[in-house]
């Protein structure tokens, strides 16, 4: 897979599920939501969506499926639940008795509690000093309610997977159990891993293939510029680019990642947030002789072109007024996920974007976001391609 438009044949979704039941005003920010989500229509927001891309021929994989085969094998199970045990908040005494507890766990209960979490009170036959001080809806196991965009913990590059390194402390486990399923999960074992979690920080909705050997990567929050280096260096490696363009964003919520600023709806076409357009630069990465060279910076839709052998990169015109575009921004408006060269998934809240999107000829497909999007996050946030058609170079 070399590009965020060619036909999508396979996907990892997560559906949201107990995790997000956790949430409350009491921890929602630290667990990096900014609302607290109606989970029942969340749930039916996302089987919608997975609906639309098998509607359309995509073959939908959900994380939890994934995990309870991969839990299956003994030595996967023994190290999820060593992972998850060397947590060094947890001390002696209670790390041995939720040992015993996990271990007690179905494959299929183990998924759910590795995913939703454990609290304090959930602790069968609790004891010692870490037991005693803790409050009773504090939690032992912390849950993953952003597993729900699976972009950010895996990315595949060709027929190479790479996962990340997550930057925040909320997020870090869910790459114990994506790595977990890549490493061991009879459908992938014959696939190469080229990035790891002990790495720099690189998060998947940094990076966005423009064409077959161009990736842009962000640079801001979550991804780091050594991240950068170290990723180009193993993609080099691989043979999978010649060019990496490292763009910088601006490290806020709002554009915590490259690809809720700008996602590919087409093959030499981008929609991007109108407010940044005339402003995003790019460092161009090439490699010469096993070492990086970095050129720039250049205005970002140029550098983009540039490299990938065309005269122009398309940019879908929003024609939005500063604040419409802020809204429509900030509900993910630009964060859309391409099945096919002109054809994409949106929000159909973005009424603007999506109007203007339609008038240059990209097919939009429409679904609902309203509990979903309060994670600040879009229909390409929420999905990890592992299988698209290849484009001509």
């Amino acid at each position: 897979m070399r590009s965020e438009v060619g036909k999508l044949r396979t996907v990892m979704l997560h559906r949201p599920g107990p995790e997000l039941t956790r949430l409350t005003p009491r921890n929602n920010d630290s667990l990096l939501f900014d609302g607290i989500p109606w989970v029942d229509r969340a749930q039916q927001e996302h089987d919608a969506f997975a609906t639309a891309l098998r509607d359309r021929d995509v073959e939908v994989l959900y994380v939890h499926d994934l995990l309870r085969t991969t839990l299956g094998i003994d030595e996967a199970r023994e190290a999820a639940v060593d992972d998850v045990l060397a947590d060094i908040r947890l001390g002696d005494t209670l790390r041995k008795r939720l040992r015993t507890q996990l271990d007690d766990l179905d494959t299929a209960q183990l998924a759910t509690t590795l995913i939703a979490g454990l609290s304090h009170e959930e602790v069968e036959r609790g004891s010692g000093l870490v037991y005693k001080l803790t409050a009773p809806h504090d939690f032992v196991i912390d849950p993953l309610p952003n597993l729900l965009f699976t972009r950010d913990s895996s990315l595949w590059i060709g027929d190479k997977v790479a996962v990340t390194s997550l930057a925040t402390r909320a997020r870090r486990r869910e790459t114990a159990l994506t790595g977990l399923i890549y490493a061991h999960h009879p459908r992938f074992k014959d696939t190469t891993t080229l990035y790891g979690p002990e790495l720099e920080h690189v998060e998947g909705g940094d990076v966005l293939l423009l064409a077959p050997g161009v990736i842009a990567v962000g640079v801001g929050e979550r991804t780091t510029p050594a991240g950068v280096e170290r990723l180009a260096n193993r993609i080099f490696d691989a043979d999978l680019a010649h060019t990496i363009l490292a763009v910088p964003i601006a490290q806020e919520r709002a554009t915590m990642h490259l690809d809720t600023v700008c996602t590919m709806v087409d093959v030499d076409a981008m929609v991007m947030y109108p407010n940044v357009a005339d402003t995003m630069v790019a460092y161009t990465v090439t490699r010469n002789d096993e070492q990086l060279v970095v050129s720039g910076p250049s205005p970002f839709l140029s550098a983009a072109a540039k490299a990938m052998g065309i005269d122009s990169l398309r940019l879908i015109d929003t024609g939005l007024d500063p604040v419409t575009a802020e809204r429509e921004q900030w509900d993910d408006g630009n964060n859309t996920l391409a099945i096919a060269p002109r054809v994409c998934v949106a929000y159909e809240r973005n009424t603007e974007t999506n109007r203007r999107l339609a008038d240059a000829g990209i097919e939009v497909i429409e679904i609902a976001g309203s509990e979903l999007g309060s994670g600040r996050g879009g229909p390409r946030c929420m999905s990890c391609p592992m299988w698209r058609d290849e484009i001509d170079d």
